[in-house]
């Protein structure tokens, strides 16, 4: 199991549509195969800034979802809000339990 970490800047003023159509599209998501979970977070200190946490089976899942329709649509959903591109990296299963 992987995670994935994405950092989402919206753009200023947005924010709330940015929540409404975020929560149209985690479904989205979550239905690809090998998701097993995501949530996304709002930054209490610049609150235009969110974090999506993605549980994935391995980055090649993730990198499968990228290349599927429903990529596509999550896209739609997400992408009109930003006022950068998001940064996306993956991290490792935890190192202790």
């Amino acid at each position: 199991m992987i995670i994935e970490h994405a950092w989402l800047p919206v753009t200023p003023g947005r924010e709330e549509d940015f929540i409404a159509s975020i929560t149209s599209a985690l479904p989205v998501i979550t239905s690809a195969p090998g998701c097993h979970g995501a949530d996304v977070h709002r930054q209490i200190e610049h609150p235009s800034t969110f974090l999506l946490i993605v549980h994935w089976s391995s980055v090649e899942d993730h990198m499968n979802f990228r290349a599927s329709e429903l990529f596509t649509t999550w896209r739609s959903l997400t992408h009109p809000y930003y006022c950068e591109p998001a940064t996306v990296t993956h991290f490792s299963a935890p190192l202790t339990k």
